[in-house]
């Protein structure tokens, strides 16, 4: 489109049908804005700029140039602001499904804050226990089923993780991804189906439960002096793993996510 083109169209989606009542609004000649919509003149950086912020689009949508209208900032950002905007950008030219995860997670965050700003309003105007009403939340990585409490589960690289919506506990802010349990190998302490919260670390004391790798497969086991250990009672059908230099550590599980809702 011409700059004439989206001058007249924003001109009436704005509300002025009518040259005359546009023109006496800018303050300029009605033959003016006509020269302008018709093309028959070149508008000014000045008048551009106006339009501009009138308008809330940026001067490049103005002349035709892109079809996004980015919106003009009547205020200055901040350099760790812009440097958000250059990324966002890079992982959306590069990485759509990234830009996908960030746009959930920006309109889930967008959200708690907004309820927050209003509990605090509440909390201000009235003497309720609004607090009490709102629970906070995280969004984490989370791996569905690969930790086996069993025979073992493949764990591979680059393998696709969903995102998962759990309290924000303490432990939840110390994890750095959630696993789903797979099989009954640990027992009572930890059941087939049941999501954990995992920490990465390179090594983890002797008692402490784990993730390992061990080939292709992934475990969730305790470590002990010289094995991985099953917590099933039943040592037939879920044997310890010997220890050995194949085996490596994922990371130490926290504990259980005792409520969440996975995101799609």
């Amino acid at each position: 489109m011409t700059f004439g083109e989206r001058l007249t169209a924003l001109r009436k989606e704005s509300g002025y049908s009518t040259r005359k009542s546009f023109a006496e609004k800018l303050n300029i000649p009605e033959t003016t804005l006509r020269n302008y919509e018709t093309n028959d003149r070149e508008a000014g950086h000045t008048f551009l700029k106006q339009m501009s912020v009138l308008f809330n689009v940026s001067c490049d949508y103005l002349l035709g140039l892109t079809d996004e209208r980015e919106k003009y900032s009547s205020y200055p950002l901040k350099a760790s602001e812009y440097d958000h905007i250059q990324k966002y950008r890079f992982i959306s030219k590069h990485s759509p499904d990234g830009a996908a995860v960030v746009d959930t997670i920006l309109d889930r965050e967008y959200s708690i804050a907004e309820r927050l700003t209003g509990q605090t309003g509440q909390m201000q105007n009235t003497d309720t226990e609004a607090s009490e009403e709102f629970i906070p939340t995280r969004i984490m990585s989370y791996y569905q089923k690969l930790a086996s409490a069993g025979k073992g589960e493949y764990l591979f690289d680059g393998v696709p993780t969903d995102l998962i919506e759990v309290i924000a506990t303490e432990t939840a802010a110390e994890a750095d991804f959630v696993i789903g349990v797979n099989g009954h190998s640990m027992e009572p302490t930890y059941y087939n189906g049941e999501k954990v919260f995992v920490k990465k670390m390179s090594e983890i004391s002797t008692g402490e439960i784990g993730i390992f790798i061990k080939g292709d497969q992934c475990y969730i086991k305790e470590l002990g002096t010289d094995r991985l250990i099953s917590h099933n009672a039943d040592k037939k059908a879920y044997p310890d793993i010997p220890a050995g230099e194949d085996i490596a550590l994922v990371g130490k599980v926290l504990g259980k996510v005792e409520a969440q809702a996975v995101l799609s």
